[in-house]
C-alpha cells in the first residue's frame, strides 16, 4: 500500500441517533449522526411510523392536494352524462335556431 494517501481510521467514533441512543464504532469520520438506528427503526421495534427528517412527507401531501385541485377529479359517469347533456343542449339550440333547407327554399320562392 501506498503511504500517505489513506484516511486515518479511527475505532472509538461516537454514532448519535435521533432518538438519542449513542454507541461506538470505528469510522474515518470523527463523529456520525444517524437518523435511525436498531433502538428506533420500525424493522427492529414492530412499530409502524413515518420518519420525516426533511418535511418530505408533507411536502408531499402538499403536491398532492394541489394537484387534485388542478386534475378535474369526476367519475367517467360524470363526465359522460355532462358530455351527454351538452350535447342534448346543442341539438336543441340548432333545431330551433337555425332553419332547415326547406325552410329557406319556401323563403326564397315566397
Amino acid at each position: 500500500m501506498k503511504k500517505g494517501i489513506h484516511p486515518k481510521y479511527n475505532n472509538q467514533v461516537k454514532v448519535t441517533c435521533s432518538c438519542g441512543n449513542t454507541f461506538i464504532t470505528g469510522s474515518t469520520l470523527d463523529e456520525i449522526r444517524a437518523d435511525l438506528c436498531s433502538k428506533c427503526h420500525p424493522r427492529y421495534t414492530g412499530e409502524q411510523r413515518i420518519v420525516d427528517t426533511e418535511n418530505m412527507v408533507s411536502k408531499f401531501e402538499e403536491r398532492e392536494k394541489l394537484a387534485a385541485q388542478k386534475l378535474d377529479i369526476r367519475s367517467k359517469r360524470q363526465k359522460q352524462e355532462e358530455r351527454r347533456t351538452k350535447r342534448e343542449h346543442r341539438h336543441t339550440q340548432r333545431s330551433t335556431s337555425s332553419k332547415t333547407l326547406k325552410d329557406l327554399l319556401k323563403e326564397m320562392h315566397a
